[in-house]
């Protein structure tokens, strides 16, 4: 069994690749290779240093024949340049999301028609891919039978690689699976140039002392996912069956991982409640239209029958994903006394 996950040192390439490691099995069967593809891997990392890891360093272009230079097995593509960035620039965002999507696909077409193993394609896709179109406005829950219109470059080209992944696996060349991602929050690390990167960065930045920008107004409605359950959702889909039923992948449509819905204004009750005034007081609101713009236009609300039926749920409460950053990242907050109200001194 080869498995390989592409952005491998992002942060929920990062998840995944613990959770592989630690069980060091995909469907009950060993792990012989985890290949981790990533343009950039961390000097420190203790992840490369596991016998079971293979790592694949650069451009994913020019590097597919050593990533299929031995059959793949699982391939869950991750890697991908984000929604503002993708909005920057036209081109690096049809470069890094649209033609790299193809070329894996191609290369994975190449090893099934060649007589190896027909690869099961993992797609994280997102949910930029809905819009609110003026002709077609959203309803006001979303599910996966909602026509996608996407209101953003980086929205168009996930649908365009859904459609690939789709064609691909009706053609019988990949056995294909897209998850359609929430936005991502609390990320840990630094901030990126993803539209949505403040949702993370008005909770993060605080706890680690630093000063936050929310560029949205407070009453803006998200759908959210943390890290955990954006993971295991992710792995639940690699790892499912297809057929009818309770745990098995119905039919050919992506599915759209749990969603939480919460305000901007929740959020940020949420950290006064959690780590206190000094902490919440860190967040500035400064309205910003570009941002607003792309963020505002994904859905907030979204029927999850299609993830429970893999037995998959939303975080239970925006306290919840807090206090799982906490738990995961003690290393990169602060000790302020509101954290530590009511808990034994570690001195004593």
């Amino acid at each position: 069994m080869r498995i390989v996950i592409t952005g491998g040192f992002g942060f929920l390439g990062r998840q995944l690749t613990g959770t592989l490691l630690a069980t060091r099995t995909f469907r009950g069967a060993p792990i012989d290779r985890l290949v981790l593809a990533d343009r950039f891997v961390p000097a420190d990392s203790q992840t490369a240093s596991d016998p079971l890891v293979e790592i694949v360093r650069g451009d994913l272009t020019d590097r597919l024949d050593e990533v299929f230079a031995e059959p793949v097995d699982v391939l869950i593509h991750l890697a991908a340049a984000v929604s503002a960035e993708c909005e920057a620039d036209f081109d690096l965002g049809m470069s890094a999301n649209l033609d790299t999507t193809r070329a894996l696909l191609e290369a994975a077409r190449a090893q099934s028609t060649s007589g190896g193993p027909t690869p099961r394609v993992v797609f994280s896709s997102s949910v930029a891919v809905y819009g609110s179109d003026p002709a077609l406005p959203l309803p006001p829950v979303v599910s996966e039978a909602t026509l996608p219109t996407p209101r953003s470059s980086y929205g168009i080209q996930k649908l365009v690689c859904e459609q690939l992944v789709a064609d691909y696996t009706r053609r019988g060349f990949v056995d294909g699976r897209v998850a359609r991602l929430m936005t991502v929050s609390v990320r840990p690390g630094k901030p990126n140039a993803a539209a949505s990167g403040f949702l993370s960065g008005i909770i993060r930045e605080p706890l680690a002392g630093l000063p936050a920008i929310c560029p949205v107004r407070p009453d803006l409605r998200v759908a959210l996912a943390s890290p955990r359950r954006t993971a295991e959702a992710i792995l639940r889909i690699a790892e499912a069956e297809r057929g009818t039923g309770q745990g098995r992948l119905d039919g050919g449509l992506p599915v759209n991982l749990p969603a939480l819905t919460v305000s901007v204004a929740e959020m940020l009750a949420t950290l006064r409640r959690v780590a206190g005034d000094a902490v919440a007081e860190l967040v500035t609101i400064a309205p910003d239209r570009d941002v607003e713009a792309i963020v505002g236009s994904w859905p907030s609300a979204f029927d999850n029958t299609r993830a429970a039926a893999l037995g998959l749920e939303p975080d239970p409460s925006f306290e919840s994903v807090v206090r799982d950053y906490l738990a995961d990242h003690p290393d990169a907050v602060l000790t302020w006394p509101a954290l530590t109200a009511g808990k034994p001194d570690p001195g004593l």
